[in-house]
């Protein structure tokens, strides 16, 4: 049995999950802005107790890798890193777009959108068997975005940035689906196909998948 912990924090939501192989053991999730420097190290702590599972027991630790917020992202990352170079253990990334899509039923065309403010969003765009047709990519949304798979498929659009497109993109066939985003407590079964297929990141140089400069926001000057 391989015990692989999973770290998700490239939105609001910070959360930690625990696997066996692809079985969830326990997860914790608190849906927060900016609480993942916070939260992040108590969930790790709680669900390793909870479970009975020595950190030395871990097999792997496996972390969102973006796109998404650029702080969360971060804390995220540097905090799997920590842990697998303390503990010498793989370090496994997963694509937060695929993370989404991975955890969504149904046979439709999905759309995972992650805010990337005004009417910019991350997203990439998934067939009706899951494969990536699109990869993550910044696009502004319009009124003839996805237009040509719209044209003759129904998709889905899911995720934190898809509700501010419900205006502009009204093709009968453009579903939303408002209260998915991405969770720790889904990334067991990606995880551990990249775990078994030996699929690691070097820690040397893995880094978040940001997909935009950080533009840090000007302070108002008071008068």
């Amino acid at each position: 049995m391989n015990y692989i912990l999973c770290l998700e924090t490239s939105t609001d939501v910070c959360s930690v999950a625990l696997y066996a192989d692809d079985r969830l053991v326990d997860s914790r999730e608190v849906h927060e802005p900016q609480a993942h420097a916070a939260k992040l190290a108590v969930f790790v702590e709680e669900v390793l107790g909870q479970s009975g599972v020595k950190p030395d027991r871990l097999a792997a630790v496996a972390v969102s890798q973006g796109p998404g917020s650029y702080t969360g992202l971060r804390i995220g990352v540097s905090t799997a890193k920590g842990l697998a170079y303390a503990l010498n253990i793989p370090l496994i990334g997963v694509g937060t777009l695929e993370l989404m899509a991975s955890a969504v039923q149904g046979n439709e065309w999905l759309c995972p959108m992650i805010d990337a403010r005004r009417m910019e969003v991350y997203c990439a765009l998934f067939d009706e068997k899951g494969r990536m047709v699109e990869k993550p990519h910044a696009k502004v949304i319009d009124a003839d975005s996805f237009a040509d798979v719209l044209a003759t498929h129904q998709i889905k659009f899911f995720g934190n940035g898809a509700m501010k497109c419900r205006e502009v993109l009204t093709h009968p066939n453009a579903v939303f689906v408002e209260g998915l985003y991405p969770r720790a407590a889904d990334m067991g079964k990606l995880a551990n196909e990249r775990f078994v297929a030996r699929q690691f990141e070097n820690l040397a140089s893995f880094e978040p998948v940001y997909l935009k400069e950080f533009a840090a926001k000007k302070a108002r000057t008071l008068i």
